[in-house]
């Protein structure tokens, strides 16, 4: 966000202090957990030290943990060695997300968990500084703005999954767009649930929307869920059951009047009632009472017998228990104005579903049934009843329905491989190892530096011990060290240039880590090399805090055998040939969104193999198509390329370079931008 609409937007939610307290007051007569841990409400108490560096998964309440999971359990698959914290708000998700820590505990997985602090500038300000995570992943469409704001300030990146925009949603953001438009530009990147979400967040200003399916479409089963259910189906036996979830007011005396129907004419029938939310757990047993109905309650651990008419599910998370046992399933929440929940769970499980009218929540998965004829819709108690009776005296019917809602449950899988691949892209170095030592801060590769020291940035150290190998000289003196594993390494401090160079040498304005000299350049180098680009690797890098400035170093490996174009153009002139593989080179970088601010024939070398390689990508960076739309940039690069090589042909006697020649290097950019075009084309048909 801008400034000036975050400082607004600040200064609305402090007047509106007062009626959060009193919300959390009032929920707290109904649930005492909303008492509970204020503290981490305001950030009074952080997490755990573990818990930082890692990985946040914000999944505010159980429904987006629940859907969460298949994407939690693979990051902790594919990173076992960074901490992965789940964050939430609402009692019911913390109490589903500590079943969840402490198995994961006790397979030896890093997990945490805490409360996300409320979205107040400050607040937010401290606890990311704390956790410094890595990424931070936002389910659905949980966007605050003084979270992701003061993400973008300490370049820590968003990703926003399984993200959804209805119409009626949109057009409440485009009513804010003073607040919402810069908020979406902030978020690295958004993956939507469908095309249509997609298109609203474009409209709406967001700059990075792609379409990665639902991940509700995976469910989680755990191995408890499955045996409760294993463990109750005999009870059931002879029974047609029923199963009416996540109900609420006004929905609870509709499905009780159209049983109380039912039940004359099949009497074997059991309604499993389960409430949406567990302060309603009692009003519905007292309803049922008043009815008049013979009902047993679950959290007595309650189990029906052959007289069992209706069956309570006044338990937390035993939904999906249900489900299983069931024949038919109606989603509550859809015979009045809330929306509808979630349909996929019973399609999960092959079940028929019976649905009201109010299913905008889900309007897709719907519109996708409804295309299947794989759910029934019903409006009312008549239609309830006639349903019903159709399906108990056609199980065959109900069967059929069912499997056409698991065979589109089954086609529509896929998101969340879809999101670890982004994952991935955001998250590039996973394996890189932090050492946090008062004002310095080093990240270091572990693979080249085992036992890694600060005091391999100092020169003098490397000198005591007879491993320094060379110096070059230019603007600041360059070390070339030997390392024991038989490589080198470069070792470079970062100076100023200009006029400010000459009264502040090596100092620069504070700013966060990741954004700092060494770091960027170092976290860019890797980067690239997961692509396959040829630099040089990246081996460790220092951030050290003077008061209000910082000073900055880095190491990074020297590839053996390679003379850099200035001087090689002194020795011999290059082949058409080569020229050719040089333009294709920079074209791969291109490719991949590479801006070299500095391109120029001393930053390109080749080595004995005839490879070429890129090198000092001090302030350079990778520019977005979304932020760069019209990509003038790679046609300017090319002409600093150009400019270099004529600069050197008028400053030395011997330069073997024509300016012709750049046709080549042209040709081969050209040649290597129409090769992935046609494979582009080619991988799409």
């Amino acid at each position: 966000m801008t400034a000036l609409s975050l400082l607004f937007y600040s200064v609305l939610l402090l007047l509106a202090t007062p009626l959060v307290l009193l919300y959390l007051l009032l929920r707290s007569r109904k649930d005492p957990a909303y008492r509970q841990r204020f503290a981490e409400r305001f950030a009074l108490t952080l997490p755990a030290a573990s818990a930082k560096d890692g990985i946040v998964l914000h999944t505010v309440s159980v429904g987006e943990f629940n859907a969460a999971k298949p994407l939690i359990k693979q990051l902790l698959v594919q990173y076992p060695q960074l901490p992965l914290t789940i964050t939430c708000t609402t009692p019911t998700a913390s109490a589903a997300i500590a079943k969840l820590v402490a198995e994961q505990r006790e397979l030896g997985r890093k997990l945490e968990h805490c409360y996300l602090p409320f979205d107040y500038p400050v607040l937010m300000r401290r606890w990311l500084s704390f956790m410094q995570p890595q990424l931070l992943l936002i389910l659905e469409t949980e966007l605050w703005p003084n979270l992701i704001a003061n993400c973008k300030a300490l370049s820590i990146p968003t990703l926003v999954v399984n993200a959804r925009l209805s119409a009626r949603s949109a057009k409440g953001y485009r009513r804010f767009s003073f607040f919402t438009r810069p908020m979406l530009q902030n978020i690295s990147q958004i993956l939507t649930q469908d095309k249509a979400s997609a298109r609203r967040f474009l409209a709406l200003g967001a700059k990075h929307v792609q379409v990665a399916g639902n991940l509700k479409f995976e469910l989680d089963v755990s191995k408890s869920s499955i045996q409760l259910a294993h463990s109750l189906k005999p009870l059931l036996q002879g029974r047609a059951v029923w199963v009416a979830g996540s109900t609420h007011v006004g929905e609870d005396e509709l499905l009780i009047q159209a049983y109380q129907q039912l039940k004359v004419v099949f009497p074997q029938l059991l309604l499993v009632l389960v409430p949406r939310h567990p302060e309603r757990f009692d009003a519905v047993a007292e309803l049922l009472q008043q009815q008049q109905l013979n009902f047993v309650r679950r959290s007595v651990n309650g189990l029906p017998d052959v007289s069992t008419q209706v069956w309570l599910g006044d338990s937390m998370g035993e939904l999906l228990s249900w489900y299983q046992l069931a024949d038919f399933v109606f989603i509550g929440g859809s015979l009045i104005e809330r929306g509808g929940h979630n349909p996929l769970e019973a399609m999960a499980f092959g079940k028929a579903v019976l649905s009201g009218p109010y299913v905008f929540n889900f309007q897709l998965v719907f519109q996708l049934l409804q295309q299947q004829q794989a759910y029934v819709q019903v409006s009312t108690v008549t239609d309830l009843v006639s349903t019903v009776a159709q399906l108990i005296q056609q199980p065959e019917l109900a069967i059929q329905t069912g499997a056409k809602g698991l065979q589109l449950y089954q086609q529509q899988q896929g998101a969340v491989a879809r999101i670890m691949a982004k994952v991935q892209e955001l998250v590039p170095m996973a394996e890189v190892e932090k050492l946090n030592q008062g004002n310095n801060l080093a990240w270091f590769d572990p693979h080249f530096y085992p036992n890694f020291e600060l005091a391999y940035f100092q020169s003098e150290f490397w000198l005591q011990q007879g491993l320094v190998a060379g110096q070059s000289k230019g603007r600041n003196t360059v070390w070339f060290i030997r390392q024991q594993n038989a490589k080198e390494a470069v070792l470079r401090h970062y100076y100023r240039g200009g006029l400010v160079g000459k009264l502040n040498k090596d100092k620069f304005w504070p700013e966060p880590a990741a954004q700092s000299r060494a770091m960027a350049e170092f976290s860019l180098l890797w980067q690239m090399r997961l692509w396959g680009l040829p630099v040089p690797r990246p081996c460790a890098a220092l951030y050290q805090k003077h008061g209000f400035s910082y000073s900055a170093d880095i190491l990074i490996e020297r590839i053996p055998g390679t003379i850099d174009l200035a001087h090689l153009l002194q020795q011999r002139a290059l082949t058409n040939l080569e020229w050719t593989e040089l333009g294709a080179l920079i074209a791969r970088f291109h490719q991949h969104q590479v801006y070299h601010s500095d391109l120029n024939c001393h930053n390109i070398l080749l080595d004995s193999q005839g490879q070429f390689w890129l090198i000092d990508f001090d302030k350079c960076a990778i520019r977005h198509v979304a932020d760069y739309p019209d990509q003038s940039w790679k046609a300017q690069n090319l002409q600093r390329l150009l400019r270099s090589l004529n600069k050197e042909k008028q400053q030395l006697p011997v330069f073997h370079w024509q300016s012709d020649q750049f046709a080549a290097l042209e040709l081969g950019y050209q040649q290597a931008g129409l090769n992935q075009t046609n494979q582009i084309i080619q991988s799409t048909n």
